[in-house]
């Protein structure tokens, strides 16, 4: 069996970044054969209806790498019904940018019509799970195609709560067929904050169903971990990282930076990292230290 066909179809796109507004700049003045980067992961709120700046420079991404859609509003998780408004304006950006996958987050982002914006923690009980798994059925009969879910951070955990998150998405994708967007540093977030053994979460992940992995860097708060994506990967991450890739036997690697983001090429070095250690290499000592730790 191909990695191809044992990834639901979706291949593995290499190394990417996302594209974000400081960068776009760059982008448009250098060269696309010096951008360093595979593919680009685009957070798709940000370029729904939009037909200006950011439009075009989407517009020559889309012409020179393959690009992600990742979405932060629909809201898998919630008791509204679908939005299919929102539906219908993600499968119009869809059509344009033709993105390799569409993925989103396991949560929910409001309820009664009012959004949080943010990703909220699942009650990980059979009944959600259910519930979940009937709306994602709904949301890749619409899109055509599967969806692609990530495990998100966490602060906090529901006393109801039935099942472990690794056990309520693999069930999930068994019951589906949706794919897996392992966020490699959500699961260390999350580990270190509710005290469960992070390479048991993804040991027990179905492999064949995850497309994609995430990296990013947390803020150390004392008491608990903020996934505020704005330093480089722990040193701690690299580890889970390379457990991952071992264990899919290679999928597409997205490093995520969304605050005090530095210039272009600094990402593409910390990106480096993981193409390295993927390839065997060791890293360099100072990888993932941080001010301060």
């Amino acid at each position: 069996m191909s990695g191809t066909e044992r990834r639901l179809g979706l291949p593995d796109l290499g190394y990417g970044v996302g594209l974000r507004d400081v960068h776009f700049p760059y982008l448009l003045d250098t060269p696309q054969e010096e951008w360093g980067v595979d593919w680009f992961e685009i957070i798709t709120e940000n370029f729904l209806d939009d037909h200006g700046y950011a439009a075009h420079v989407l517009d020559r991404v889309v012409a020179h790498r393959p690009v992600v859609m990742h979405g932060v509003s629909l809201s898998i998780g919630s008791t509204d019904p679908l939005d299919t408004d929102y539906l219908g304006r993600l499968s119009t950006l869809a059509e344009r940018v033709r993105p390799a996958w569409i993925s989103d987050h396991l949560c929910w982002t409001g309820v009664n019509g009012v959004t949080s914006h943010d990703l909220l923690p699942m009650p990980l009980t059979r009944r959600s799970l259910a519930h979940v798994a009937g709306r994602v059925r709904a949301v890749q009969d619409y899109l055509g195609r599967p969806l692609v879910l990530e495990n998100p951070s966490s602060y906090l955990e529901f006393q109801a709560s039935e099942l472990p998150e690794w056990e309520f998405l693999a069930l999930l994708a068994e019951d589906t067929g949706c794919g897996l967007l392992l966020d490699v540093n959500n699961v260390f977030v999350s580990a270190t904050n509710h005290g469960f053994d992070a390479v048991n979460y993804i040991e027990n992940l179905p492999e064949d169903n995850i497309v994609q992995l995430h990296l990013a860097g947390p803020s150390d708060h004392g008491t608990y971990l903020l996934d505020t994506h704005d330093g480089p990967v722990p040193e701690q991450v690299w580890p889970l990282y390379a457990l991952a890739q071992r264990r899919t036997g290679g999928v597409a690697t997205l490093l995520e930076w969304d605050a005090d983001i530095p210039p272009f090429p600094e990402l593409v070095a910390e990106l480096a990292k993981a193409r390295d250690l993927r390839a065997g290499q060791p890293l360099p000592a100072e990888a993932g230290r941080r001010p301060g730790g």
